[in-house]
Order: C-alpha cells, then sequence, then structure tokens
C-alpha cells in the first residue's frame, strides 16, 4: 500500500504490495518552515498507525539528518521526529535516509531540477566550488528497495549513490546532455557531510562508476 501521490509515490507502483505501508507523503521542501505542513504529515503518520497497526512501514527520510550545518533546521528536526515516533510505535518498520531524488518530475527545487531549469533558461547562477552532493535515481529507489524490504526490519539505512559529487560535476553532465553552457560564478564556499553506508548499499552499485552513474542521470531525465 502507498500513502502519496508525488513523485516516490508514483514510482513505487510497481513493487507496491499489501504487506508493505509505503509512506510517500509529507513535507518535500527541505527549506519549508511553517508548522501546519509538518503537524499535517505527523497526522497523517499517526493515523496510518490507527488504520494498519500490523503493516511493515517504509519511510523516507533524508541523509540530511547527518548534516552538522542543518541540525537546527525545521526539516530536520521534523524528520528526526517522525524517525523517533516511527522507531517507538511500529512494530515493524525501514527507515531509508536518502539522498538528492533525481526523477521524472517532482519538487522544482530539488538540486538536479534547479540546475536543468537554470542552464535551460540561461539563468545566471552561484556555484559553491566546496560543496559535494549525494545523488541517488528514484529507479534505483523502487529497485533496491524490491531487493532489501523482505530482509530488512526495524533498522534505519542511510541510501544513495555512494559518490560526492561536486556541483561541477553535475553542472558538466547537464551541459552535455542540453548541449548549452551554463552561466555561473564560482566562491569558495560550501561544504559536505560523511555517510556510512551498509555494504548492502555498496554492493548494489558496484557496476557503477561515478561518471557513469551521473551521465545516465542526465540522458533519462533532461
Amino acid at each position: 500500500m502507498i500513502i502519496g501521490n508525488g513523485l516516490i509515490a508514483n514510482a513505487l507502483k510497481n513493487i507496491d504490495t499489501k504487506d508493505n505501508l509505503f509512506f510517500a507523503s509529507g513535507v518535500s521542501n527541505s527549506l519549508e518552515t511553517r508548522r501546519s505542513e509538518f503537524e499535517r504529515e505527523f497526522t497523517l503518520l499517526k493515523d496510518t498507525l490507527e488504520k494498519y497497526p500490523e503493516n511493515k512501514l517504509i519511510y523516507f527520510s533524508t541523509l540530511s539528518v547527518n548534516d552538522q550545518s542543518k541540525q537546527d533546521s525545521h526539516y530536520v528536526l521534523h524528520k528526526l521526529e517522525m524517525e523517533d515516533f516511527i522507531k517507538s510505535h511500529f512494530k515493524n518498520y525501514l527507515i531509508l535516509r536518502i539522498g538528492n531524488i533525481v526523477g521524472k518530475g517532482g519538487n522544482p527545487n530539488t538540486l538536479f531540477n534547479y540546475l536543468r531549469n537554470q542552464i535551460t533558461t540561461d539563468n545566471k547562477f552561484t556555484v559553491h566550488n566546496n560543496a559535494r552532493r549525494l545523488l541517488i535515481d528514484m529507479d534505483d529507489i523502487t529497485r533496491f528497495l524490491a531487493d532489501i524490504c523482505p530482509e530488512i526490519n526495524n533498522k534505519t539505512v542511510n541510501y544513495a549513490f555512494p559518490y560526492y559529487y561536486n556541483l561541477k560535476e553535475i553542472i558538466a553532465a547537464i551541459e552535455e546532455k542540453i548541449g548549452k553552457k551554463a552561466i555561473y560564478d564560482e566562491i569558495n564556499e560550501g561544504d559536505f557531510y560523511q555517510v556510512d553506508f551498509e555494504e548492502n548499499v555498496n554492493q548494489f552499485f558496484s557496476n557503477f562508476n561515478a561518471e557513469d552513474y551521473i551521465k545516465s542521470l542526465a540522458q533519462k531525465y533532461i
């Protein structure tokens, strides 16, 4: 069963089962500050627990909880609160902390969508040279879940392609696909956080290298 109707929810339809409860509805904007939006997701989660107490819950959190610079973020605090509630109240769960999703549609403010739109429309933007990002193809989320859902219970898993892309690597892949150069200024700012990936995640991506992976994202979603 799938709760939600956005990018993640639509992509999960091919692996939907009556036993798993995919909670793919909630706050998608990491810059959100309205308490009403966070309360809406929390209320929906509690209602879901009441209706389906025996189902295994799969919840989509964020790798940003590992980012020390965002520990006071409304979004990160909310995600941690949701995680704690799930661990305390659900009999069986899998919390998947994911990186920057790349897929069809979705939030226009996600990193990949933002860069694509800026380059396509010739808008000038600023690149933080020290920033690094962890990306994940939405299709790889569904494939990974199809493999591990039966095996992993009551656990939190960090999940993304295990390579820290700098912004110019991402921009170059988009430029190549579009056939247009980006217009941007560079500043020596930005940072990134380290994430520990389990062996099953590293093994899942063992046949990919970083250059091919980013090119495949541009080919599929530009």
